[in-house]
């Protein structure tokens, strides 16, 4: 009897001082409220934005990234109302044929979305959709083993990256792992600078937030899956905690990061801060990097993040889309926006890492 109470003793203390992921935070800042509004407000918009070039014609890769977010936290939650709802939005895509010119990076990337959904509804029309994009992606190979999409686009350690990776999260098989790590060792040895960082182009020689973001997040994703002993590990991760560390050393005293990093009259900026606390939360979560100045870096820029959102979930400061160039200040003096997709996806990216084991 007396070994019975303790037990039960001690099974109550854990209940009760067993705290969820959430409490750590202000009830006004918890991961899973401020993440319903953010999909609330991309489940309220009538029609899919589309990406348009002429050349090039696709969903959006912007929304395409919001809503892999979403679905992911929804995963998380269980939530068959939002599953639901998504699966509704993006089979759209499928039965009103909405036209995928599948011959960019930015158009194959719409197929990390619907393997997401198929990992949550099981439906093979998803299935078949996003591998068909990540299969097509290296239709015409190059001599180097390299996609014929290879343009050395820092954007595309994300782009071409997250697709190759979401593809082998479903199906296993290591061809999708070794192209993704085959382009980004590829992308690390030709873009990347002495400390980490990333320029936004040849011609550009400065290190626009947004840009490195779409760096990081492609570095962090691909090494939730690659094994330690594959060849190019060692260059990836190497890669990937140079840039962690510098981005650490520039992270302003509030959490936030700047349109142009290394810069302090430069103002402090949504989508990149998401994008570099989303690329430290999985490090260390995937136990990469210590969780000495690292966890509170990610932490602290969650607690600044979500003063940028407002009630009807969309985030402002939002830097809009912003080609190359040599003069400093057409980066200083880029427009900010509100609710632009380019911001709503790395505050989803992030809040999943932050109430996921990643």
């Amino acid at each position: 009897m007396k070994g019975l109470s303790i037990i039960l003793s001690i099974m109550l203390c854990l209940i009760s001082c067993q705290k969820s992921k959430d409490e750590f935070w202000p009830p006004e800042k918890s991961p899973e409220i401020i993440s319903k509004l953010v999909i609330a407000n991309l489940l309220s918009r009538d029609d899919i934005m589309m990406y348009d070039t002429g050349d090039v014609v696709a969903p959006h890769y912007a929304e395409v990234c919001t809503a892999f977010g979403a679905a992911r936290i929804a995963g998380f939650f269980n939530d068959t109302i939002t599953i639901n709802r998504l699966t509704k939005r993006y089979l759209k895509v499928i039965k009103d044929s909405i036209t995928n010119t599948a011959n960019h990076v930015d158009a194959n990337v719409y197929g990390i979305l619907p393997l997401e959904l198929f990992k949550l509804n099981q439906d093979s029309i998803f299935y078949k959709q996003g591998i068909t994009f990540a299969k097509d992606q290296w239709k015409n190979e190059l001599p180097n083993g390299l996609t014929n999409q290879t343009r050395f686009w820092i954007d595309d350690i994300w782009m071409i990256g997250s697709l190759q990776i979401q593809a082998y999260r479903l199906t296993k098989d290591n061809i999708y792992l070794d192209r993704a790590a085959r382009e980004i060792v590829a992308y690390l040895e030709k873009l990347q600078r002495p400390n980490g960082l990333f320029f936004h182009g040849k011609n550009a020689p400065f290190f626009w937030g947004r840009g490195n973001g779409w760096a990081a997040a492609g570095l962090a994703e691909i090494l939730t899956e690659l094994p330690e002993n594959h060849p190019d590990y060692t260059v990836i991760v190497e890669g990937y905690m140079a840039m962690m560390e510098t981005l650490l050393q520039y992270q302003a005293e509030d959490g936030m990061w700047r349109q142009l990093i290394d810069h302090e009259s430069a103002w402090k900026e949504t989508s990149c801060t998401g994008m570099f606390a989303y690329a430290i939360c999985v490090g260390v979560k995937q136990g990469i990097l210590p969780k000495e100045g690292y966890e509170n870096a990610y932490q602290k820029a969650w607690l600044s993040l979500t003063d940028y959102i407002g009630n009807d979930g969309k985030i402002s400061d939002v830097c809009v889309g912003t080609g190359q160039s040599t003069d400093i200040n057409y980066y200083l003096e880029r427009p900010k926006v509100t609710g632009d997709f380019h911001g709503q996806a790395p505050v989803l990216w992030l809040a999943y890492a932050l109430i996921s084991d990643i």
